[in-house]
């Protein structure tokens, strides 16, 4: 079995911006929504570029994660479909 990785693909190779728009409708959306606690093992540098990535945005690094999750999703799902 083959290994694909989403990265590859090319939806990904477009320049990413991240829309506050769909920042706040996540928030919002998910904001009352029970959510399950998990963990990711991300290194120290990668968390620290979240945190100022998300400090530029005004919102917290880890509204930030699940709006690249959710995003990642949406990318994956279409590519999928096509």
């Amino acid at each position: 079995m083959k290994k694909s990785y989403v990265k590859s693909l090319k939806e990904y190779d477009k320049p990413f911006t991240l829309d506050a728009e769909k920042i706040l409708a996540a928030m919002k959306r998910y904001k009352n929504a029970p959510k399950k606690p998990t963990s990711v093992a991300l290194d120290e540098s990668t968390i620290q570029e979240l945190k100022r990535l998300a400090e530029k945005k005004g919102i917290p690094y880890q509204v930030l994660i699940r709006v690249f999750i959710l995003d990642g999703m949406e990318r994956l799902k279409k590519s999928l479909a096509a």
